[in-house]
């Protein structure tokens, strides 16, 4: 059995590398031989206009994308997880290490959870607590985009509506605000009409039930019915999808760690593909 002292003085040590974790100038790092500094600043990004045809999702793992061309490829990055659990907003950060080239544009990006076995109440408060959450990843450096990952039940979506409008008006007009759907949202169950987001990008992996007829509209060359749906595709390495808008912007999930020759050979085939 671990000794008492030993315990305690671990746990001590990890609570410290978690609160330096904290600090926003912690979060996206290169290295230098006397430690680390924060990367510089994102190009700017006229809300939504400019950005990349590409963006590659940096998971919760360290993530060295040195190697990526910024005036080709962004990184929407996962900033931090936020559970809702009863009347509770409770927020872990990032705490893996993410590299990328200056000039890089970033969109931080925040899971949102409920616990299924003390459901959140979606009072007034929580929404309030966790807009608060959300808007202090606009502090982080070099941040040119916000992005909301919640696959909100029926129940949840009146909350998540206004979660969104209070998002966005208390963003910075300068940053983008953009949210995952569910592919069904943007085919035949369309609530999103009128939301205060630039863009909802379609999830097109791990659609379950849903796949095939998803992937029948698209082969059909039609497009999803929600106009938010319309500007880009969410795809994931391991999931092939085709048929794809090739005018449409690209975020790509990995779930094995990105590298340069898995990157060029992912590259490879979109463009055999289109």
């Amino acid at each position: 059995m671990m000794n008492i002292a030993a315990s305690r003085k671990r746990l001590g040590l990890a609570v410290l590398g978690a609160a330096l974790l904290l600090s926003p100038l912690a979060l996206v790092f290169t290295r230098t031989r006397s430690g680390v500094k924060a990367l510089g600043n994102a190009r700017a990004v006229a809300r939504g206009k400019q950005m990349p045809p590409l963006i590659l999702w940096a998971w919760e793992r360290p993530s060295d994308l040195s190697f990526i061309d910024p005036n080709e490829v962004g990184v929407a990055f996962l900033a931090r997880t936020i559970y809702l659990r009863g009347d509770r907003v409770i927020a872990r950060p990032r705490l893996q290490p993410l590299n990328v080239p200056q000039g890089t544009v970033l969109t931080a990006v925040a899971r949102i959870e409920t616990d299924r076995l003390a459901p959140p109440t979606l009072s007034k408060g929580q929404r309030e607590e966790l807009v608060s959450s959300l808007i202090a990843m606009a502090a982080l450096p070099g941040i040119a985009s916000i992005q909301i990952d919640f696959d909100a039940r029926q129940s949840e979506r009146e909350f998540y509506r206004q979660l969104i409008a209070d998002v966005r008006r208390n963003l910075p007009a300068n940053l983008t605000l953009s949210i995952t759907a569910l592919s069904a949202w943007c085919t035949g169950d369309d609530w999103l009409t009128d939301l205060a987001v630039e863009d909802a990008v379609p999830m097109l992996f791990r659609m379950g039930p849903d796949r095939q007829q998803v992937l029948s509209r698209l082969e059909a060359g039609q497009g999803f019915a929600s106009a938010l749906c319309r500007n880009s595709y969410g795809i994931a390495t391991d999931e092939p999808v085709e048929h794809l808008d090739p005018t449409k912007r690209l975020y790509v999930f990995n779930p094995n760690a990105w590298t340069r020759e898995s990157l060029a050979g992912f590259r490879e085939k979109i463009t055999n593909d289109y």
